[in-house]
């Protein structure tokens, strides 16, 4: 199947009916996830959503996600950090372990994203996300369906990789679809509460996540 050439919305009836319970959504409840779910909504389609609770999300974030659940009557399915694990880190770095330098913050975003993303994946066949490839450069190259190597094999499923911003939120306001506040006040990527800052006018999208940091960021959960 030419992927490539599939619509979003062809691509996420496609991916619930190819894999049914064996797929989920990947919901950090931002502009791109929320357009997912409605999406998926829309196209009929039997559905799951899960989510990872990192326990330093901010308020608004929790807000939509109680939005989503009312609105599509779903049960969003919560990952948390193992608790000892946590408590292991913090103990020996403090809780704002992330601003010391990258290796540290790699290793906050490990124990809190990473590792619970394994639980949530484990036995799955696909797993659908919202990344765009005009969110950053390290997202240039995404494709809309690929091999997940890292995750056992199972397909991954980018429906809105060749989506622009503009498309994302004429979606959002066609559609009726909740967001999370914070992007009425200039987050255009929400992550948790200390890594996560507003952009300024000109900045690149995810110029607000990890902003103290200069190399290609991410937290590991895709690259």
């Amino acid at each position: 199947m030419d992927f490539e050439s599939k619509t979003a919305e062809e691509l996420v009836r496609w991916t619930f009916q190819e894999h049914g319970e064996r797929a989920s959504i990947s919901c950090s409840f931002g502009a791109e996830d929320v357009v997912l779910v409605d999406m998926a909504y829309r196209q009929g389609v039997k559905f799951r959503v899960f989510t990872l609770d990192t326990g330093r999300l901010p308020q608004e974030t929790y807000d939509v996600m109680e939005e989503v659940r009312r609105k599509y009557g779903i049960n969003v399915e919560v990952y948390f950090p193992d608790r000892e694990r946590v408590e292991e880190m913090v103990r020996r770095f403090g809780p704002n372990l992330f601003y010391r330098g990258v290796e540290l913050r790699k290793f906050c975003c490990r124990v809190r994203k990473v590792e619970p993303l394994a639980r949530a994946l484990n036995g799955l066949t696909a797993w659908v996300t919202g990344l765009r490839r005009e969110q950053s450069e390290t997202r240039a190259a995404v494709a809309k369906v690929e091999v997940d190597q890292a995750h056992g094999g199972i397909l991954k499923v980018n429906p809105l990789a060749d989506w622009t911003w503009e498309m994302v939120w004429d979606y959002i306001r066609s559609n009726g679809v909740p967001y999370n506040k914070l992007h009425d006040r200039g987050y255009p990527s929400i992550g948790c509460a200390p890594c996560t800052r507003a952009v300024r006018p000109g900045e690149p999208l995810r110029a607000g996540r990890w902003w103290w940091e200069e190399d290609k960021k991410e937290c590991g959960m895709h690259f």
